[in-house]
């Protein structure tokens, strides 16, 4: 018997989970706030301590070792608020001769890593948790899946889209609580959730709320560029910039802020992808700053489902982080070690492509992301571009592309292209 709350919806990582649990003693599931961490843990677990509870949270300072009692697999929720759980659950492991699926700790924020003597390697486990995909809210179909497409597996079919439910999914978010919500409703949640961070994760951290409020709306602006530290640094300074100082100043100005962000899972960086090419111009690989799940720039960017259909620009932008969340999750789904990454690619020619996905044994593929069927054959350009670069240079002996595709959220038909380019509605995607 397991705590398995009543109504949970089953999420793409209970697999992973369930296996990384037969591997190590324990594993941690991290991730943000909201998006389902404990009841996920809970519906593989036999009992569970909250150390955000204060009367337990104090109860463990004083004596780690009752954090580790209960019935196996036991989950220790919010572990990093006593960071002495790390070690004395490693500790554990140890103890019993590591024996399998012990522990399941979870965590909103990470730890400094001073606060713990080890690792965890060979008995703790990191899995990453994000906000559901449109597969698991019940709104894709998943008849195309991340998998498939690297195996050469593909279906043509007609298929049904509407951007009016596009607009209404990234405003609400991947949070469980918030679906099936009344339309009233949504965008509550992702509210709720930058006010805790802004209000009471800041301020817990000695850090201003309103600033980082502010850095927050700049980042959620520059959505899907690499913008600058005196950028950002002039939006949380109402535009005034100091004189007669170097770059770098912005940056360590800026770096507790961002790294707060970091630490919260509130955003994450998308890496550029850098395969040799046969190409005089510099690849581009700062990575992009990406928020968590697609309705918290929304809601930064005051953007309601109505207003989202008048703005298009905009809606494009945040298609595109509805597309890169859920290829994530897809990615965390295929249960490989590492996970698959997931980049983009950028040179100084001017070839851009949006998502960019490798995995651990070397195969890739590449992902553009379209708001209309009717952009496909831009989008076709860009991904045979990249494929001729990468393949142009017989000395790296790169691989070809496992696949090529179009993500797109208005479209009639899952077709391919006559140069092979698959053209995949978001709501057809899965793991």
């Amino acid at each position: 018997m397991t705590l398995r709350p009543e109504g949970y919806r089953p999420r793409l990582i209970d697999n992973t989970l369930a296996r990384r649990l037969r591997g190590f003693g324990a594993v941690e599931v991290t991730g943000p706030k909201f998006c389902g961490k404990t009841w996920t843990s809970m519906a593989q677990a036999e009992s569970i301590i909250h150390l955000d509870d204060d009367a337990l949270r104090q109860m463990a300072e004083l004596d780690v070792a009752l954090a580790l009692e209960g019935e196996t697999p036991h989950v220790i929720d919010e572990w990093q608020d006593v960071p002495k759980v790390w070690d004395a659950t490693r500790r554990r492991i140890d103890e019993t001769g590591n024996i399998r699926g012990q522990f399941i700790l979870t965590g909103s924020s990470t730890v400094d890593k001073t606060l713990v003597s080890h690792s965890g390697a060979g008995r703790i486990a990191t899995l990453t948790m994000r906000p559901m995909s449109l597969f698991e809210s019940g709104e894709s179909s998943g008849t195309i899946s991340l998998r498939g497409l690297f195996d050469g597996q593909f279906s043509t079919k007609p298929v049904r889209t509407d951007v009016r439910d596009l607009a209404t999914v990234i405003c609400r978010g991947g949070w469980p609580a918030a679906i099936g919500c009344d339309d009233e409703l949504i965008g509550e949640i992702p509210t709720q959730y930058l006010d805790a961070l802004f209000s009471i994760s800041a301020e817990k951290r000695g850090l201003d709320g309103r600033r980082c409020r502010r850095l927050a709306v700049s980042l959620a602006r520059s959505l899907g560029t690499a913008v600058t530290y005196k950028t950002m640094y002039a939006d949380t300074h109402e535009g005034n910039i100091p004189g007669g100082v170097s770059a770098s100043y912005f940056q360590q100005e800026l770096a507790p802020l961002i790294s707060f962000f970091e630490q919260q899972y509130f955003i994450e960086n998308q890496g550029g992808w850098d395969a040799p090419v046969k190409a005089k111009s510099r690849i581009r690989s700062k990575p992009k700053r990406t928020f968590a799940d697609p309705s918290l720039p929304a809601s930064l960017l005051g953007m309601t489902p109505k207003r989202l259909l008048s703005e298009v620009q905009v809606f494009g932008t945040l298609f595109e982080e509805l597309c890169l969340r859920d290829v994530r999750v897809y990615c965390s789904a295929m249960g490989l070690i590492p996970d698959p990454e997931v980049r983009y690619y950028g040179d100084a020619d001017g070839l851009e492509v949006d998502i960019i996905v490798e995995l651990p044994d070397g195969r890739w593929g590449a992902f553009e992301v379209k708001l209309s069927d009717e952009k496909v054959p831009e989008a076709e350009k860009s991904l045979l571009r990249l494929k001729r670069k990468v393949l142009n240079n017989p000395a790296a002996q790169n691989r070809e592309p496992s696949f090529l595709a179009v993500l797109v959220g208005k479209a009639s038909f899952c077709r391919q292209t006559p140069s092979g380019i698959y053209v995949v509605p978001i709501t057809e995607l899965g793991a």
